[in-house]
């Protein structure tokens, strides 16, 4: 029987020897992604063995947001994983698909999920970009960019392309809003939905508060 709680402590030990990229890719943001990726792997019988290093090492390689080199990082993270795991003598049958879960969990990189454990991964992490985190998240990023919380005129962009280097609440609408989407498990979708529902309930009580006077 394998021991998860002596395997997640090597992992968990791994990544906090990592920088985070930011403040919504530190320590934290993983253990919720490891927590998100548990729940789904039950939902869907997904092979933890699999799932549980692929979440813990799924940012393991650090490529600043706004990086050219940012659609890398997943593969980048995939390589650096199965290494360390080979060192820690980690049953090789099952690298290829760990490797895989964490380059194919990157919205950037755009790599189709092939198995239901990359599936599971990359809804895990997904979650996490959603709801209250997901919002708390995206300020904390555009503000580490110094990027204003919304434009003006037009915060919410009725009459022009969002555009996220412009503005935080851009990324509402260039990638956050459309998540949900993009879930690949029934599990995920379900919780995407909730999820997105309070995002939007967000926007429109910003709209209320900034367009009153």
């Amino acid at each position: 029987m394998v021991d998860w709680q002596a395997w997640q402590k090597v992992f968990e030990t791994f990544v906090s020897t990592q920088r985070a990229a930011d403040v919504a890719h530190d320590g934290q943001h993983v253990r919720r992604v490891v927590a998100n990726a548990v729940r789904l792997a039950a939902e869907e019988g997904a092979e933890l063995a699999v799932v549980l290093p692929a979440a813990w090492l799924h940012d393991c390689v650090v490529v600043p947001k706004n990086s050219p080199q940012r659609s890398t990082a997943s593969q980048l993270a995939a390589a650096t994983a199965a290494t360390f795991l080979q060192e820690q003598a980690y049953p090789g049958d099952y690298l290829g698909a760990i490797a895989h879960a964490i380059a194919a969990h990157s919205f950037s990189a755009g790599i189709p999920p092939e198995t239901i454990e990359a599936k599971v991964v990359q809804d895990a992490d997904r979650l996490d970009a959603l709801g209250a985190i997901g919002i708390a998240r995206c300020f904390a990023v555009g503000g580490g960019l110094a990027r204003p919380l919304y434009a003006t005129p037009d915060p919410f962009c009725e009459e022009r392309l969002p555009d996220d280097r412009v503005a935080s609440v851009d990324h509402f609408y260039t990638k956050l809003l459309t998540l949900v989407h993009t879930m690949q498990t029934a599990a995920g979708r379900r919780e995407a939905h909730g999820r997105t529902q309070f995002m939007r309930h967000y926007l429109t009580q910003l709209r209320q508060e900034i367009t009153k006077g």
